[in-house]
């Protein structure tokens, strides 16, 4: 079952001789479950993709569904509701409150959206991420690897129905790397999310079910990859 559709997404920026097509006439879908890696030089229209497929911009033209929903259909009220609980972004900036303990960070977006944090959850949570033992310890007071830990925490604990990382790794080196890459992949699998994946590490890429490749805002290849 197609869990996300693009249906023809451009998008346009200025007018006349100054436009820029960031996209171009993009189209794919989505089964659930499904962890994909978009691939690019700097410029493609990568980002630009993946801030319209989480809601944060709005295409110039097409359609975007998510489990069966328009997103932009939406008003902007709804849309921002729509991006705090079926979304969750992962950024190379780790954005954390600094005043903020990692389990604080992690379940802010929860409490802030009235609900109760479910604690067995978080406690599973906190195991996968390897960071039970410093739960109650502030940004300042953790490594690169470990901040993005708790931003990876933070994007899952609120159950959205898709994961968008934008180059999740790009701040880190090849060690820590691998082991969010590692991370994003066994959450994947052990909560069925369905993930998008922003990099231009081809040793990610491979490491996900399906490999897109854009250039000049259009998808230039799209394969499976058998050895995920």
């Amino acid at each position: 079952m197609e869990f996300l559709t693009v249906e023809h997404i451009s998008k346009q920026y200025g007018k006349g001789e100054t436009q820029v097509n960031a996209l171009d006439d993009v189209s794919f879908t989505i089964p659930k479950g499904q962890m994909a890696a978009i691939i690019g030089p700097s410029g493609s229209g990568k980002s630009t993709l993946l801030h319209i497929l989480g809601g944060v911009d709005r295409p110039t033209s097409g359609k975007v569904y998510l489990d069966g929903q328009d997103v932009f259909a939406q008003n902007n009220k709804n849309l921002a509701i729509f991006r705090r609980r079926q979304v969750g972004l992962i950024y190379q900036f780790y954005n954390l409150i600094p005043v903020l303990s990692a389990v604080e960070n992690i379940t802010l977006p929860v409490i802030m959206d009235g609900r109760k944090p479910d604690r067995e959850y978080l406690s599973r949570l906190l195991e996968l991420l390897n960071l039970s033992d410093r739960k109650d310890h502030l940004p300042s007071q953790l490594s690169g690897g470990q901040q993005q830990r708790v931003s990876i925490g933070r994007a899952l604990f609120t159950s959205p129905s898709i994961i968008l990382a934008d180059e999740p790794t790009g701040n880190l080196d090849s060690k820590n790397s691998a082991e969010i890459v590692n991370l994003l992949r066994n959450s994947n699998r052990e909560f069925k999310q369905t993930m998008i994946i922003i990099t231009h590490d081809d040793s990610i890429a491979l490491q996900c079910d399906r490999i897109i490749t854009i250039a000049d805002g259009k998808i230039t290849n799209d394969t499976m990859n058998t050895q995920a």
